[in-house]
């Protein structure tokens, strides 16, 4: 108030005003008080150095304690908002008021001691502050586990407060404008205390806080804007008026305050506080240096600036990079907590009025494997058990700090259950239970009013139906493995591969001789014999062998797969679910199950089930009942529930039942807390621990281990046909591998005859020529070495064998009178070379066209037509 009385009389008089002392932040803007300048950083620059803090250390509570008037109130709304951002609550704000007596103050410490929030961030001044931290000391609030955190109204003065106070004080941390040690600063601190001891010599060993250096520093900066603006003389222009009811409404206009704030505005110089500049009259914010009351004063643990936004151990400059996340590690100097801990606070307790929490736990008959709660009349108390006890169990184990907590289960004084799930976690929000813990489902209008953990289940609401027995067995099964286009392309290649081994083998190989019928049959039934690996014939050239070899291969793995696919049709797949389709159970109007007090029944609502098809069951084997009851007699045809029950049922009766794909889907279960729990998070992060471990599959074995023994309800569906989609590279390396060898074959068998060619009448047309070469195609090889014993014809003879005495015509005497014939030679040898080979060649081709000439008696047929 008296700074905004101040600021209004300067713009009256347009007389700039400077203050060193002026932090609240809600003081009129520099855009309507132009002659306003704040030589002193406000309270709202802090709060950034604040929030970094507990988000550093994680706390997602803090409680506001400040004193009830402007400087205190201020601050608050822009602190209440940067936590906010940050996910940390404001849980409640503590006004204290600056007239407050001591009895007031320890009641509303012990009302801050009451609640679970052990973070609290001070806002005052030494006079009231200094009360506060005395009276929670004797209350037992400076003990370990609080965190204090003081801004800069009390941690400017904390070289300046007794000792007394300091000792009421240890632990606390403190947020303060940094100045920098320089020789500049120290030649003044001297000079200073050595006049202030000579002005004041009764007072020992003052201190000069951050005020009187700002002090100093505006100072310097209103005597060196005045020289600049060269104002030699302060004149002001008297206003006069006729009814003037007060002195200050007379007041006068400065006729160079104008050019004093144009010159203040461009004032910049190295003061002993640091670099001193206005920019839109507010002093640059400075860097904030984090303390540590401990001892007999405070120890600096680390810095922050309003350029990094981060805690740093060691103040850097603007072109030294920092990489350090103060969101994800404080990067701060070793820290004495409140009760000479080194531990850090986590932040929040359970309240003085409870020593432990009380767990609220489900009481039901049927799926007791998660939760199971029996009452031991020797004790009066009920013992809780199950897999969702152990999982929060081995959850709560892995806390950095102990919980102390109790079951107590949901139930009436008769032992049964007191409601549903609903009501149950309702019990949480009207404060009768701290949690619940069992198997409740993460659902969103359950989360409206309270919070819940991650999940630590499957997620999913599947259906379960009955297996069927297709013993109708289909005479056309072996079919089936295999889809049709993969039948119609290993068909293809069956003949191929016969076609190409007939090309490559007949000319020398007599097993692929005879008539022409007797050839096509020998080479199918080699191609399709592979299959069996059973075929007799022999494969003479190295050609065949390798498109064999190939084959073989691929007739290999074709096979086997066949096998397998077969085999899994003629047994898994007898196994079918009765029912797939939700719908069809709608339109079939037949009858379903569900848990009871389970929310799938309003999903089965939702999907229009008519309610008097709906039943209810409590237990699996009530639930088997039901299913060999039928839906005809009363019984079930389907029933609904979440994944984890249903992997329990199937469990128990995997040979009868089958799960479909999750039709529904939900978060799995989680742990119950109120609204905003400062729990929640660590003990999320705590589940993401125990998941990763070793110890839920322990868990886990221990209940559901009969799960292992059942095969997975994907295999009892459906056994897929083998597509050609998995076979085409084995096909495609088999027609390469074939295509290659007639390539080369032909490339052969040309070179070898290229003389039938060459030396061909010119006047022979190609036709001709091609039926040359095929009837020589067609013949035997007689140089091949399968036909050389035979022929009697050696390898180096030089006179031919009187082959017409021992065999009769063959098709390949066809050919070589045809290469006779195209020679154009009268059966005498040429004498254009010297080669023995072509001579003997010339001689076996008379006595081939002499043996045509003697058993055929048509003389037509040596011609060429």
């Amino acid at each position: 108030m008296q700074t905004n009385f101040v600021i209004d009389l300067g713009n009256k008089s347009r007389v700039p005003i400077l203050s060193f002392s002026a932090t609240n932040p809600s003081l009129t803007s520099s855009i309507k008080t132009p002659y306003f300048f704040r030589g002193i950083t406000n309270d709202y620059s802090q709060v950034g150095a604040i929030t970094s803090l507990i988000q550093a250390f994680g706390w997602r509570e803090a409680v506001p304690i400040y004193v009830d008037n402007e400087f205190g109130q201020g601050m608050i709304p822009y602190l209440t908002d940067s936590l906010q951002a940050i996910d940390t609550r404001v849980p409640y704000r503590s006004v204290i008021s600056p007239m407050a007596s001591d009895d007031q103050i320890v009641e509303e410490l012990y009302k801050l001691m009451t609640m679970q929030t052990r973070v609290f961030i001070v806002h005052m001044l030494p006079s009231l502050g200094s009360r506060i931290f005395a009276k929670a000391k004797q209350i037992g609030m400076m003990e370990e586990g609080f965190v204090w955190i003081v801004t800069d109204g009390l941690a400017d003065f904390f070289d300046t407060l007794e000792q007394s106070v300091i000792e009421s004080m240890q632990g606390v941390l403190g947020v303060r404008p940094y100045v920098p040690r320089t020789k500049k600063l120290e030649n003044f601190q001297v000079r200073w205390k050595r006049k202030f001891q000579q002005e004041n010599p009764d007072i020992v060993d003052a201190k000069l806080n951050i005020f009187g250096l700002l002090a100093y520093d505006v100072t310097v900066a209103l005597a060196m804007a005045v020289e600049k603006s060269g104002v030699g003389n302060f004149k002001f222009d008297k206003q006069i008026t006729n009814n003037v009811s007060t002195d200050l409404e007379a007041i006068g206009v400065s006729e160079n305050g104008p050019n004093l704030v144009k010159a203040l505005s461009s004032t910049r110089f190295r003061g002993l506080t640091g670099d001193y500049s206005f920019v839109d009259g507010q002093l640059q914010s400075l860097a904030f240096q984090i303390v540590n009351v401990n001892g007999y004063g405070t120890r600096g643990i680390g810095f922050w600036t309003p350029e990094k936004k981060v805690l740093m151990k060691k103040l850097m400059t603007s072109s030294t990079s920092n990489n350090n996340n103060s969101a994800s590690k404080p990067n701060l100097g070793p820290i004495i907590w409140p009760g000479d801990s080194t531990s850090v606070p986590k932040g929040w307790e359970i309240s003085t009025n409870q020593k432990k929490l009380y767990i609220g736990v489900p009481k039901k008959s049927g799926f007791t494997d998660f939760v199971k709660v029996e009452f031991d009349s020797t004790t009066n108390r009920s013992t809780v058990t199950g897999y969702c006890i152990d999982v929060f169990d081995a959850v709560m184990k892995t806390l950095p700090y102990a919980v102390t907590y109790e079951y107590i289960p949901f139930a009436l004084p008769n032992g049964t259950s007191a409601g549903t799930y609903d009501d149950l976690i309702y019990q949480v929000y009207l404060e009768k239970f701290d949690a619940v813990v069992g198997d409740t489902t993460i659902l969103a209008h359950r989360s409206r009013n309270v919070d819940f953990t991650l999940p630590y289940t499957e997620s999913g609401v599947s259906m379960i139906v009955p297996i069927k027995d297709n013993k109708k067995k289909n005479a056309w099964v072996f079919l089936k493995p295999l889809t049709w286009d993969l039948w119609v392309t290993s068909a293809c290649f069956f003949v191929f591969i016969g076609f190409v081994v007939w090309v490559l083998e007949h000319r020398i190989n007599e097993d692929f001789r005879g008539p022409i019928e007797y050839q096509v049959g020998t080479s199918f039934w080699f191609s399709f014999s592979t299959m069996v690996f059973s075929q007799r014939e022999r494969v003479i050239s190295n050609l065949g062998r390798f498109v064999v070899i190939v084959w073989y291969f691929v007739v290999l793995i074709l096979t086997q797969s066949y096998t397998a696919s077969l085999t899994s049709h003629l047994t898994v797949q007898q196994l079918k679910p009765t029912i797939t389709d939700v719908h069809e159970l709608i339109k079939r109007g037949e009858n379903v199950g569900y848990q009871e007090g389970s929310f799938v029944s309003g999903i089965l609502k939702q999907l229009r089930f008519n309610e008097n098809k709906l039943i209810v069951y409590n237990s699996p084997e009530e639930c088997d009942e039901l299913f060999i009851k039928g839906s005809a007699k009363g019984g079930i045809a389907a029933a609904f529930d979440e994944v984890p029950f249903m992997r329990l049922f199937i469990g128990q009766y995997c040979s009868k039942y089958t799960m479909t794909e999750p039709t529904f889907k939900t978060a799995g279960f989680g742990f119950v807390f109120p609204l905003h729990s400062p729990l929640v998070p660590d003990v999320s992060r705590a589940i993401l621990n125990v998941t990763e471990s070793k110890k839920m599959k322990e868990i886990e074995d221990a209940y559901f281990k009969k799960l292992a023994s059942c095969p997975e309800s994907s295999t009892l569906v459906s056994s897929n046909s083998l597509g050609l989609n998995s076979f085409w590279g084995l096909f495609l390396i088999a027609g390469i591998a074939a295509i290659l060898a007639l390539i080369i074959f032909m490339a052969i068998f040309i070179h070898e005859h290229w003389n039938v060619l060459k030396k061909s009448d010119p006047r022979t047309s190609i036709r001709t020529r091609i039926r040359v070469l095929s009837r020589i195609f067609i013949s035997r090889d007689l140089s091949a070495h399968t036909f050389k014993d035979k022929s009697g014809i050696g390898v180096t003879d030089l006179e031919p064998s009187p082959i017409t005495h021992h065999y009769p015509a063959s098709p390949s005497s066809y050919s070589q009178h045809t290469d006779f014939a195209l020679y154009g030679g009268q059966g005498t040898p040429s004498t254009e070379t010297n080669d023995p080979n072509q001579n003997l060649n010339d001689q076996a081709t008379q006595q081939i066209v002499h043996v045509i000439e003697i058993s055929n008696p048509n003389p037509e047929i040596s011609k060429i037509p």
